[in-house]
């Protein structure tokens, strides 16, 4: 099967880029592109920026200005979810704006994230996410360090042992912690990844690949 084509960035406009987008009756923030893993699932890296019928392709960095006013009323969608193609925690200031101006509005919010935030941020990010997030969904993966590395391709050391400690202090913080992982990934065992969540006191979540929402 060919691999979707990116489209040219120099035939996007960044005035119509896709900064938010909804599914079913949620809506998502695609707050940046970059990302601390290279993850061999991930669509980007197999060349396509498409989420259902959305180009996420981000060419530029945009304020949490332009994300609040394309929000508009967070309060019609049942939840606002931080996810896109890239690590939102890696711009964890605007982050935290956009979901202090969604939290004032009651609706739930949820950061999607491979549980990086503390490593890349140095410092203990949770603290400050619990405050406007209400719930954490976090991308485990891998039961041990080698299959994590060879499926999830990590640019820092020390990324898997990362995750499980922003794991293990997420329940005290913010106690709708999930972590997830995906069947049917080579070497990826399901089961084990649920048995270290119940270890880590959170919760668990079997993905389905390709499936987002």
């Amino acid at each position: 099967m060919s691999k979707p084509v990116v489209k040219n960035i120099q035939q996007i406009n960044p005035a119509k880029e896709k900064l938010v987008y909804t599914i079913g009756d949620k809506l998502y923030i695609n707050l940046t592109d970059r990302c601390t893993l290279a993850c061999e699932f991930c669509p980007k890296i197999q060349g396509s920026m498409q989420v259902h019928e959305y180009d996420l392709l981000l060419t530029q960095r945009h304020t949490a200005e332009e994300y609040i006013e394309q929000i508009k009323d967070p309060d019609q969608y049942k939840e606002i979810v931080f996810c896109g193609f890239g690590e939102p925690t890696l711009r964890i200031k605007d982050l935290l704006s956009i979901a202090h101006y969604c939290k004032k509005s009651g609706v739930p919010v949820r950061v999607n994230t491979d549980g990086l935030g503390n490593l890349v941020n140095k410092r203990n990010i949770l603290l400050e996410l619990a405050q406007c997030v209400d719930a954490l969904s976090v991308s485990m993966n891998a039961q041990n360090e080698e299959v994590y590395d060879r499926h999830c391709v990590p640019a820092l050391k020390g990324s898997y042992d990362s995750m499980l400690e922003f794991l293990a202090l997420a329940h005290d913080y913010i106690p709708d912690t999930t972590a997830t992982a995906i069947e049917g990934l080579e070497g990826v065992d399901v089961e084990a990844c649920e048995a270290q969540a119940k270890l880590l006191k959170v919760k668990f979540r079997k993905r389905v690949l390709d499936i987002v929402g």
